[in-house]
């Protein structure tokens, strides 16, 4: 039902853009010019444009609000589990420290400058 309800609210908006580019403004629309000895007049297609969109954005205006309900009603939240309210650990334990042969790894491990174990300085 949502899925559907989705696709054709896509579908409204598509039409409602067209439909609004489709409009004679100022500076002409995506339609202008054509032929007012056609099947309607400048006038007719204005006033069939005007109620096209106020439609259209009406229908657009309650999908959404009817989708917004539908995503709340399905995403409602679920039971809390409070099985483990007040059980507290005391101490955490300490992660152990990985066992390496790198005399290297074990200095930054202990934070501190070391010197190999065969003597050699560090260059």
């Amino acid at each position: 039902m949502f899925t559907f309800l989705l696709v054709v609210h896509i579908i409204i908006a598509a039409m409602l853009v067209i439909v609004i580019l489709m409009q004679r403004s100022e500076g002409g629309g995506l339609a202008s010019g054509g032929n007012p000895a056609g099947l309607m007049s400048a006038r007719g297609a204005a006033d069939f444009l005007t109620r096209a969109t106020s439609v259209l954005a009406t229908i657009f205006v309650v999908l959404s609000i009817i989708l917004a309900a539908l995503a709340a009603r399905e995403r409602a939240p679920s039971n809390v589990d409070t099985s483990l309210v007040g059980k507290t650990a005391d101490t955490a334990p300490e992660p152990a420290a990985p066992v390496s042969n790198d005399p290297l790894a074990a200095a930054a491990a202990q934070g501190g400058d070391a010197v190999p174990a065969n003597g050699a300085q560090p260059q």
